[in-house]
């Protein structure tokens, strides 16, 4: 196989993009060569679109108007680069974030998991199964002493148990489960630092 790689530089509405276009050639053991382009654009963050995000991740609801002010730039540019971080997934959705407190929510436990072998089809079924439990907020691959990190949110350590021996226990892949119950909550955010 070879790879081929050609950047070259395109601006659009001001903006600065890197356009990568990568051409894979396959040779197979009968002699035939094959070739397939790719084409990917690469966009480059400037200030403000770092600011713009940084808003969005205060206020989802913040109106173009309000955004446009604070960036110093018009409604319709600012407008524009919004929907450029959507479309180039910078901006996965908007949601709204609740009190989980407020809906019966307020025991958090955090997970440590050991799968019984370390194969492709446990971690693979180990997956899909937790992807499907609500109480399951959060699921990692990690390295170190455990295989998955989760985070869980119940009612509370009654209903947590239930969860624990009905569901995450009973897993045929699942060899070891050490769980820590969240006695404070310092600091929570989805605001990524930019």
């Amino acid at each position: 196989m070879i790879y081929y790689q050609k950047f070259s530089k395109i601006y659009y509405k001001n903006y600065y993009f890197k356009k990568l276009s990568v051409i894979l050639t396959v040779v197979t053991p009968l002699g035939r060569n094959y070739s397939f382009t790719f084409h990917a654009s690469l966009m480059s963050l400037d200030s403000i679109d770092i600011a713009i995000l940084k808003i969005l991740q205060k206020n989802a609801l913040a109106k173009i108007k309000d955004i446009s002010a604070q960036v110093n730039l018009s409604m319709s540019p600012t407008h524009d680069r919004i929907k450029r971080l959507e479309l180039e997934g910078y901006i996965q959705g908007y949601v709204g974030i609740l009190d989980r407190k407020k809906i019966d929510l307020g025991l958090i436990v955090h997970c440590h998991v050991t799968l019984d072998k370390q194969t492709t089809n446990n971690f693979s079924e180990f997956e899909q199964i937790i992807s499907q439990y609500p109480e399951v907020i959060s699921c990692s691959l990690v390295s170190g002493n455990f295989d998955y990190f989760l985070k869980l949110v119940t009612k509370d350590v009654e209903s947590y148990n239930k969860f624990y021996q009905e569901k995450l226990a009973v897993l045929p892949m699942v060899a070891h489960i050490n769980s820590l119950f969240v006695m404070d909550e310092i600091k929570t955010t989805t605001e990524l630092p930019l």
